[in-house]
């Protein structure tokens, strides 16, 4: 049985908590200065959600966990591309803590198990003016499957997961409000100390560490290396057969463990 969302159970100290029954995107009312930040504000249904380059996220009612979270950054703005790195390290040791021991990270922005996606961060960011100038506004939306949804599966072109699959679920409300808490402390190390600490977290956490992986680039070249870690701007390291190459722009199209030779 479904539970609707409930504000109380997502309350964390700082964070107004806005809750709706349909919209078309948390992420874009957030962005257009719907509600005052800092604040989270989630939907039982979004009927124009997105995903990472303008991709849908398909989510139906009751089926998953969705919100978005909105605070003004006061670091620079190249640096704010590490905070899919944050809310992802945020995610899955919140869901850890709830009992999903086998959510993962791959880099940049998905929750796995195993190869199959759980869930998504996309970070979008706006500058800010009048008595906010000077910062930074950031949004971070958050999608987890929380059901299984055979409609979902068959429409993306990738294996999909649900944390129904880990774990008695709980009510939704308590997957985003734990994971909002781990997050806004996340962003306040962030705001404080920028990513370095948070690297070793998302390395810890990274599904596809010491295996071969090939990516699509930007430009469309795919690049091929064995994961090497991140880069102190939260850049992915390949090593490849030319070096230790940095990976900014890229989607992950395939990874494998690697193979060693027999000695």
């Amino acid at each position: 049985m479904d539970h609707a969302l409930d504000a109380a159970e997502m309350a964390v100290p700082g964070l107004a908590v806005h809750v709706l029954e349909r919209c078309t995107s948390t992420n874009t009312l957030l962005l257009d200065g719907e509600y005052e930040p800092p604040c989270l504000l989630a939907a039982e249904e979004q009927t124009a959600g997105r995903g990472r380059r303008g991709r849908r996220w398909y989510a139906a009612r009751g089926m998953s966990a969705t919100f978005s979270v909105a605070y003004l950054s006061r670091r620079p703005l190249r640096e704010l591309t590490g905070l899919s790195l944050v809310a992802g390290v945020a995610a899955a040791q919140a869901l850890g803590e709830l009992g999903a021991n086998e959510a993962r990270l791959k880099w940049p922005n998905d929750l796995v198990v195993g190869a199959d996606k759980l869930g998504g961060v996309l970070v979008e960011t706006r500058p800010t003016s009048g008595r906010i100038a000077g910062s930074t506004l950031a949004v971070i939306g958050v999608g987890i499957n929380c059901r299984e949804d055979a409609q979902l599966s068959g429409r993306v072109r990738r294996g999909v997961t649900s944390l129904e699959r880990s774990i008695p679920l709980p009510r939704r409300s308590r997957v985003i409000g734990a994971v909002a808490a781990k997050l806004m402390r996340g962003l306040a190390r962030f705001e404080a100390v920028g990513l370095e600490p948070t690297r070793a977290e998302w390395e810890a956490l990274d599904a596809f560490a010491g295996q071969r992986m090939r990516v699509r680039l930007a430009d469309g070249r795919v690049l091929a290396g064995v994961a090497s870690g991140l880069a102190e701007d939260g850049g992915l390291r390949l090593r490849t057969a030319r070096g230790i190459r940095t990976v900014h722009s890229a989607r992950v199209v395939a990874a494998r463990p690697l193979i060693m030779a027999a000695t």
